[in-house]
This record gives C-alpha cells, sequence and structure tokens, in this order.
C-alpha cells in the first residue's frame, strides 16, 4: 500500500513538472498556464433565514450593492424598541432640566430674599445697640429718663431676636441646596442613562445592518451562488461567491532550475490559445516560497529538479477579455512579438 502511495505522489509530481517545463517556440521560453481570477466569498455574519438573493449566477454586482437579506424583524423590533426607549429618556430629560432649572431658580431667590432680611435685621439691631450704649451712658449722669433707657434695651432685644431669626430662615434656605444638588444628579443620572443607551443602539444598528449582504466597494459578477432564498443562514454560511472582472492573473508553475528567470516585478507577455498571436502584456507579481507537487522525500538531485513552483502573473492590459479557465502561454522574451 505505502510502494502505491509512493508510486502516485512520484506520477502526480511528474505531471505537474512535465506541465510546468518551459518551452521553446521559434526561440522564446514560454510556460503554459490558466487565466484564474479572485473570488471572494460573502458570508452572513447573523443567523437567519434567508429572505432574498437579489443577484443570479452571472449578473453584475454594483459596488455596494444589497446582494442578499436575512429576515431582521427581531432585531428590527429591537432596535425601535430602544428608540422609543430614547426618545422617553430624552423627553424625561428635558422635564428633569426644567425642574432643577426652577428650583434653583426659586433656591437662589430664597437665598438672597433670606440674606436681605439678614442685613437689614443686622443694621436695625446695630441701630438699636448704638442708641443702648447713648442711652446707658446718658443714664450714668442722669441726663436721661429709665423709662426711655427701658424701651430702647426692648428694641434692642428686639433687634437680637430679629437678626437671630433671620439667621435662622437663611440657613433653613441655603440648606435647601441639598434638594437643588439632588435634581442636578437627577439629571445627570437620566444624561448618563440616555449615552448609555445610545452606545446600546448604535451597537443594534451595527448588528441590523448585517441582515443585509453587502458587495464589495467595487464591481464585481456573481460566479456561484451557494444559499438561496428560505434557507437558514449561521454565522460563516457562505451566500454568494463574487469576481472582479478587473483582478484576474495567469498562474503557471515553474521548476525550481528556472525561478532565476522569474523574479517578482519582470515583464512578460500572455498569449492565449483562443486569441494566437496576441500578445498582452503582464508582470510577475508573485512567488510562492514552496514548491508544489514535491515528492514526498526529496533524496537525489533529480528529485529536487522535480519540484515546481506556483507563480502569478499579473495582467496589465485588457483584462476583461480574460476568461477564468482560459488556457494560454506566458512568454518570458523581452519584447511581445
Amino acid at each position: 500500500m505505502k510502494r502505491v502511495l509512493v508510486i502516485l505522489v512520484l506520477a502526480a509530481a511528474g505531471i505537474a513538472a512535465w506541465l510546468a517545463l518551459a518551452r521553446r517556440d521559434d526561440g522564446d521560453l514560454y510556460y503554459t498556464g490558466f487565466v484564474e481570477g479572485e473570488e471572494r466569498v460573502l458570508r452572513s455574519e447573523v443567523a437567519g433565514r434567508v429572505r432574498e438573493v437579489a443577484f443570479r449566477e452571472g449578473e453584475a454586482v454594483p459596488a455596494g450593492a444589497v446582494v442578499a437579506r436575512i429576515d431582521d424583524a427581531d432585531i428590527a423590533a429591537r432596535v425601535q424598541s430602544k428608540r422609543r426607549e430614547i426618545e422617553v429618556m430624552v423627553r424625561q430629560i428635558e422635564q428633569a432640566g426644567h425642574e432643577a432649572d426652577l428650583r434653583e431658580g426659586t433656591w437662589k431667590a430664597e437665598v438672597g430674599a433670606r440674606q436681605a432680611e439678614l442685613a437689614q435685621a443686622r443694621s436695625e439691631h446695630e441701630l438699636a445697640a448704638r442708641s443702648l450704649q447713648r442711652e446707658e451712658g446718658l443714664g450714668r449722669t442722669g441726663a436721661t429718663t429709665r423709662q426711655l433707657l427701658d424701651e430702647i434695651r426692648t428694641r434692642e432685644l428686639a433687634g437680637r431676636s430679629a437678626v437671630e431669626r433671620a439667621e435662622r430662615m437663611l440657613a433653613r434656605a441655603q440648606a435647601e441646596a441639598a434638594g437643588v444638588d439632588a435634581a442636578r444628579s437627577r439629571l445627570d443620572v437620566l444624561r448618563e442613562q440616555k449615552s448609555l443607551a445610545e452606545s446600546q443602539l448604535a451597537e443594534l444598528q451595527i448588528t441590523h445592518a448585517k441582515y443585509q449582504i453587502r458587495a464589495p466597494e467595487v464591481g464585481t459578477v456573481v460566479q456561484t451562488q451557494l444559499l438561496w432564498p428560505g434557507e437558514l443562514a449561521q454565522p460563516g454560511t457562505p451566500v454568494l461567491s463574487v469576481l472582479d472582472p478587473l483582478d484576474k492573473y495567469v498562474q503557471i508553475y515553474v521548476a525550481v532550475a528556472d525561478l532565476t528567470l522569474v523574479p517578482v516585478g519582470r515583464r512578460v507577455w500572455i498569449e492565449l490559445d483562443s486569441a494566437p498571436g496576441k500578445r498582452v502584456p503582464g508582470e510577475v507579481s508573485f512567488v510562492a516560497e514552496r514548491a508544489n507537487f514535491t515528492p514526498e522525500k526529496i533524496e537525489t538531485r533529480d528529485d529536487r529538479i522535480g519540484q515546481v513552483y506556483r507563480v502569478k502573473i499579473r495582467i496589465l492590459e485588457d483584462v476583461a477579455t480574460f476568461v477564468p479557465g482560459t488556457e494560454g502561454n506566458v512568454y518570458l522574451g523581452d519584447a511581445g512579438a
């Protein structure tokens, strides 16, 4: 069994090497290759049932077009619910803001009034205290009556009581600042809740957008439809494969002995079997680091020579006319002739 496997591997290597061997045609060194394209597989990022696939195989797809839609009823309802929640929060913030402004304005007016009352009470008390001090001095010399002195003492006591009462009223009014702070704190909390809800809405909208599968930002052509309406998609499920008409190349396999002939950047010429005699410029854009179709064990120089390396040739002109799967030759000559 092991011998059969080795024979098959060596046979595959031999076939690959034979296909890759350079040929000479009127002195021109060339390799046979095939036109290929970089297919892009468009996949679902969410789970859901496919509602629509907008493009069929072979149809041109505009850049960024919606190529398929996944049932989004659930996520759409969640988005709408979050929007209504934010709308309610906006009204609550407006109302809380008005209440906080009104409360702060009332508090400032009350404090201002109590400060004015205290200032007036202190002024009246100070006047009464000076009058008492003057009358007490006159009383010691007998220049005033006892009745007048008692009246002035009564006014001074009343003034002192008025000051104390005004101070208490001011302190009580100033204590209402805690209520103003609480109203402002509630307003801040509502704003933070709204900010969080907006972040959650943004995340939901990002997820909602994934229910529409879009094409790349370049015009493409559908190669294969992989999912149909009614089928269930899961994250990672392929829906369509598309090809950029201008993102094509010719792939060849070069023997290890000829690798020095195809450095990246070398100018070459491409002639398709379907257009004999017409050579289109190309350029070596990639050389594989590892050999393809390598024998299981390399024991001799012949084994090393049998290795081939994958090489990509970028098409420089008339890319749209190259059809994937078409065979042709890549000439290593210095001029297309």
